[in-house]
């Protein structure tokens, strides 16, 4: 009988590890807002380069309906990101996006792949050098072969072409992005982004509050609904104060649980302005590497920009979207991503300047690395120049007004 030649040559390397491929375990919390990935099923970016990365071939994830090139998520979404932006193949973002993907970008969004391909574009345009260097990826996956992302990335580039925030100014400019996707089946179905595009205009050398300005202005163009501000959020409901739902940071076993502790954290000190419990949460040396490249070190440095955002917001509420968990094996540590958005009047002088009296969204994505129990180090990114934006833009009547006029024209 004649042998099978693929049985006689054996099996190459890629396809042997393919065979030993992990299903995603798939764990979660009762809240409903916590979701863990495990470790063990990829290779974790952690302090690699994307030199070491891009040379891996071990396969030790089932993805089903994903491309076999990607060994794991964390690398489908490190080659996705390098092949688009820095490799220039923008048509990656055929083969990777949805149709109708959703892009949420602050306090509005794009829609559809189309924007998605015009978006990336006219960024390239503006900055056709830029590197991005992915510090980390956090995931998780669902029980219906949906997986979830949040990708912390780190640019540097040169304004050599116009853009949305002026014209070229031939300067260097370093950010962070963070960036949340959904994917289902190799396509990216909806998607968070997040940039602290406030330190990119400052490092250009524009007036930040001009630029918002003339952002908002741009809303004249295009006539609102008929009422575009349903109810106010507030971290109260009603005479009642602020909930708070965990009670403990251990688990039914007595052990650490990084979910009632990320939870317990938002709920006492964003919430409920407990910000005397930052001690109970942060070690004792801290950092946080905040937008405009703003380093906070320790209790009080902490304390006084939690103080300062939310006294914009004074009766702004908190609103935990998503918490994803990776332990970092043999650490007793973790990375934890957090989506968060504040909602509340701009009504108390603040980190945002004067009061406005104008609705504001906060949106943002934190990454947090806990150790031993404590935050050690957290990376918060959130668009500031979203939220001028949103301060400046037009009031209502003047809404109702550019409407008249867009319809005559």
């Amino acid at each position: 009988m004649k042998e099978n030649m693929a049985e006689k040559r054996g099996s190459s390397p890629v396809q042997e590890s393919a065979k030993k491929a992990a299903e995603p375990r798939v764990r979660t919390h009762p809240s409903g807002k916590v979701f863990y990935g495990e470790t063990s099923e990829v290779t974790p970016v952690h302090f690699h380069s994307y030199n070491e990365l891009s040379k891996n071939t071990e396969v030790r994830q089932k993805m089903e309906g994903f491309d076999k090139q990607y060994c794991d998520f964390v690398d489908y979404i490190m080659r996705i990101t390098h092949n688009i932006w820095e490799e220039r193949g923008i048509g990656v973002i055929y083969d990777t996006y949805h149709d109708d993907v959703t892009m949420h970008c602050g306090s509005f969004n794009l829609q559809g792949m189309n924007d998605v391909v015009s978006n990336t574009l006219q960024t390239l345009h503006a900055f056709p050098d830029r590197r991005l260097v992915g510090e980390n990826v956090v995931w998780s996956a669902d029980p219906d072969g949906t997986f979830y992302s949040s990708h912390r990335i780190v640019s540097n580039a040169t304004n050599l072409g116009d853009s949305g925030f002026g014209p070229a100014t031939g300067k260097k400019a370093f950010f962070r992005t963070t960036v949340d996707c959904k994917v289902y089946k190799n396509r990216i179905v909806e998607e968070w982004l997040v940039r602290d595009n406030l330190y990119i205009v400052k490092q250009l050398g524009f007036d930040p509050v001009e630029v918002a300005k003339r952002m908002a202005k741009g809303f004249k163009t295009k006539a609102p609904a008929l009422q575009s501000r349903f109810g106010l959020a507030e971290n109260r409901k009603g005479q009642f104060v602020p909930e708070l739902t965990i009670n403990k940071l251990t688990d039914d076993k007595g052990n650490f649980d990084i979910g009632n502790f990320i939870l317990s954290m938002y709920e006492n000190v964003w919430n409920y302005r407990y910000f005397n419990k930052v001690r109970d949460y942060y070690s004792e040396n801290a950092v946080i590497h905040s937008i405009c490249n703003k380093e906070l070190m320790g209790e009080a440095q902490i304390q006084g920009m939690l103080v300062s955002l939310f006294a914009s917001v004074p009766n702004g509420r908190t609103l935990i979207e998503r918490v994803t968990c990776n332990e970092i094996p043999g650490r007793d540590a973790w990375d934890v991503s957090v989506r968060w958005r504040i909602s509340g009047m701009h009504e108390g002088i603040g980190f945002f300047g004067q009061p406005s009296g104008k609705p504001l969204e906060i949106f943002g994505i934190n990454h947090l690395r806990i150790k031993d129990g404590m935050i050690s180090e957290e990376w918060m990114t959130f668009d500031g120049l979203d939220v001028l934006r949103q301060i400046h833009v037009e009031n209502d009547d003047e809404f109702a007004a550019a409407k008249d006029e867009f319809k005559s024209a």
